[in-house]
Order: C-alpha cells, then structure tokens, then sequence
C-alpha cells in the first residue's frame, strides 16, 4: 500500500497527527494541510488517491476547496463537520464529495470508509475523465435525474431538496430497480448498520422522500409498497 497516497487537510493539529497515525499504521503515504490554500498546493504538486477535508478552513473552506478540486479530479474526497446539521448543508450545496462524517468521530469508522473508498476507486480506475466519470455518477429516469456526485436531484430541470437520508434512500432505490428491499435491508444499505433501533425509521424516511418525489404521495408512482414484504423501485428508465 505504499503507493496510495492521501491528503488531509484540517486546521486542528490534534485531529491532522491522530489520523496520520492511524492511515500511516494502513502504510498509506500521508500529507497534511492546515488551511485549505494549502490543500489546494499541494494537490496541485502531489498526486493523491483520497482527500479528506474538513468543512471550516481558514484562508479557504471546506466547501469552496472540495468544488475546486472535483473539477480538476474525480479522486473520492470525505468530509469532517463539526455539526449534523451540515451534512445537509453540504449536500445541498452540491460540491462533490463522496462522504461525509462528523465530529467527534470513531476513527475506526473513519478508516474503514477510506479503505471502501480507496477499493472501489482503484477497481474502477482513476484514469477517467471528469468528465466520463461525472456522466457514470447520474441515474435518470423520466422527469428525474439523481447526481450521485453534486448530491443532487433534479425534475424538468428543476432541484428537489432533500435531506442527507433522503438522497441516500433515493440512491439506493433507483439504483435497483424493481428488486424487492425488505425495511431491515433498506436500513442496512442506507443507514450502513445491522441494527435497526426503531422499525418506523425507513417507512418515516420513504414517506418524506415520497412527498418530494412523487406526483401524488397518497398514490405512489416510483417508491411501491408490497404489503407484509417491503418496498420497490418502479421508473421508466431514461438512458438519454
């Protein structure tokens, strides 16, 4: 693993040497940026397999770096926020980054998310385009188009607003369509957990996403229930 190569970029001393530990023990390459100007330096003289930034940098921001740098690469960047609620802000804003987690956090958990990170970006190639590789990022099915890079979901050009959970949940089910997901499976995928604490948590979720995507909630055209199994996808396929 000496060839991987990882950037992080956090203006905490305390957070930059604890993951260094920890990435360096994988016998990965690391160097580190405490503002993002820096970050943005040394991506341009370095090459880098995964970037972690955190979302508040002095000079420049998390946000406004991580737009920068998905123009230039489709390497996967994560994300550290200080708040829950920021994740949604991210999302929102649609600045391309692969993931997100927030502090304080479990290392072991941040970890384990570099290295799926780090395999499906080396299986697929880091050899593509931007281009090639933003056209792979988008689901479209009549009237709605899922970008899996920008986080973001639009229809007749229009964007739909969702929440973290909710973009994820709506990934996962257009990702497969017509397959059949119990809510313990749905929870699994979406909620990357085994443990399923309260059995309302994914109907409350499909609900909401329902209200923004359907034309008729009441009536559900896209997200179907199968009464006692679970859920579905149902959506004419656009592969213009």
């Amino acid at each position: 693993m000496e060839d991987i190569q990882v950037l992080i970029a956090d203006d905490e001393k305390e957070i930059r040497e604890l993951l260094k530990t920890y990435l360096e023990r994988e016998m990965y390459k690391v160097d580190m940026a405490v503002n993002g100007e820096e970050a943005l330096r040394l991506f341009d003289t370095n090459k880098y397999n995964l970037i972690i930034l955190d979302l508040m940098m002095p000079k420049i921001d998390g946000i406004e770096v991580c737009r920068t740098l998905r123009n230039k690469t489709n390497v996967p960047i994560l994300m550290l926020t200080a708040k829950d609620q920021e994740i949604d802000k991210i999302l929102g804003l649609g600045i391309g980054a692969d993931d997100y987690i927030t502090k304080p956090f479990s290392v072991n958990e941040l970890v384990a998310r570099i290295k799926a990170h780090l395999r499906r970006f080396l299986i697929l190639g880091s050899e593509r385009s931007i281009g090639s590789a933003h056209e792979d990022t988008l689901i479209r099915y009549k009237g709605l188009t899922i970008d899996s890079k920008k986080y973001t979901v639009t229809r007749a050009g229009e964007e739909i607003l969702l929440t973290a959970k909710e973009f994820e949940l709506l990934k996962f089910f257009a990702s497969h369509p017509e397959q059949v997901f119990t809510k313990i499976q749905i929870f699994r995928q979406v909620w990357d957990s085994e443990y399923l604490e309260d059995d309302n948590t994914v109907m409350v979720h499909i609900r909401k996403l329902r209200k923004k995507i359907e034309e008729d909630p009441s009536d559900p055209k896209l997200i179907q229930t199968l009464w006692g199994i679970g859920y579905k996808f149902v959506g004419e396929k656009d592969e213009a």
